[in-house]
């Protein structure tokens, strides 16, 4: 089946394919000729590893806080007060898989602070207050510091955290190469000429951050699917998560000089940047976001699959996220395609009754 350039073959074999046309990636990105061969040999690559650093965990590696700035913070309570730091950044998002963890083992919950944490910080380089100041030197001092917590060398409290989580569950650090990469490029490009290049930016950029907690998922006792294939899947539902934040927040990123809908798209439609920036909803307007939304729900369909795959505890929790994406997206066509001025939000109680449904879903009741 081909959806817009990207084809998805079978479910969840090693068939599952993301096949993209070739073409020269985004200059803006590191180098990249194919996308269908990049992500291929990516996913290969993360499957690969993902062994190898299972088999190596159980291993001891105490952390070095020699250049860790916890000056005051005793050793014995150093875990605990670096996961609660995070917990309480990643509670202050309100991100919908965040509602969703309520249901997880507290212990369970902490590698997700950790990680979560991590991609907020990094995304402060651009969308921060001092965002427009951001200089790649500062992204290469964020990458040495990533590396030092994959090393047991610690930074600050958060990266005590991290590198706490990184040495129990097989994440590679290629992953938060590629994210940190990702922010390197939204510093620069600010244009999509076609879907596919829009694509391989959300991989660079957002979807990675998905891909690192699937190690700490677990895929389910039951699943037959294959570690490949589950990446793969991930990769697709991480481009239907991002490119409903896209959708959600086109007036916002106008407002910054950013579009993430592709240009060429646009063009077919008989609209242009202009249109974009002037901020006007037409019937051209709607009649493109209906398709827009169309495919990044057909995303958020086929990516979901993987929820069944995953372990129990964690089903939850990408259920709620799902469905308040969804929601989202019946929101914009509910605000007349607004997506301009009008801000989607869901409100608490429905946030309840969406997690109530995710929970019934995740445990088999519908």
């Amino acid at each position: 089946m081909a959806k817009n350039g990207i084809a998805h073959q079978g479910r969840f074999n090693v068939c599952c394919v993301i096949a993209l046309p070739t073409r020269p990636a985004p200059p803006s990105l590191p180098g990249i000729e194919n996308p269908t061969k990049f992500l291929h040999e990516r996913v290969k690559l993360l499957v690969e590893r993902q062994h190898t650093h299972a088999r190596e965990l159980k291993k001891d590696r105490p952390l070095d806080l020699s250049q860790a700035q916890v000056d005051g913070i005793p050793r014995s309570h150093l875990l605990d007060i670096a996961y609660e730091q995070g917990r309480q950044l990643f509670a202050k998002d309100k991100d919908p898989f965040g509602y969703g963890t309520l249901f997880m083992n507290p212990d369970k919950q902490k590698p997700f602070w950790a990680i979560w944490v991590w991609g907020r910080r990094l995304d402060e380089f651009v969308d921060g207050v001092n965002g427009s100041h951001t200089t790649d030197e500062a992204l290469d001092r964020w990458g040495q510091s990533t590396l030092d917590a994959f090393k047991g060398r610690p930074w600050d409290i958060y990266d005590v955290a991290l590198a706490d989580t990184v040495s129990k569950y097989p994440i590679d650090i290629q992953l938060f190469k590629d994210l940190i990469e990702g922010t390197r490029s939204d510093m620069r490009k600010k244009r999509f000429e076609t879907f596919e290049d829009l694509y391989l930016y959300k991989y660079y950029s957002c979807t990675t951050l998905f891909l690192m907690f699937i190690p700490m998922m677990g895929i389910a006792p039951e699943s037959k699917a294959s570690l490949e294939s589950i990446y793969h899947a991930g990769i697709i539902f991480g481009a239907g998560l991002s490119l409903t934040d896209s959708l959600r927040d086109v007036g916002e990123d106008a407002r910054m000089g950013r579009i993430y809908i592709p240009r060429d798209e646009l063009l077919q439609a008989g609209l242009s940047e202009e249109d974009v920036f002037r901020g006007e909803v037409t019937d051209k307007w709607r009649k493109f976001m209906k398709g827009q939304i169309k495919r990044a729900r057909e995303y958020l369909d086929e990516g979901a699959q993987i929820i069944t795959e995953l372990h129990g505890d964690v089903r939850c929790a990408l259920w709620t996220t799902m469905l308040m994406y969804r929601q989202h997206l019946d929101m914009i066509e509910a605000n007349d395609y607004n997506n301009f001025t009008k801000k989607v939000s869901v409100g608490n109680a429905r946030k309840f009754a969406t997690l109530m449904v995710a929970y019934g879903k995740s445990i088999g009741w519908f």
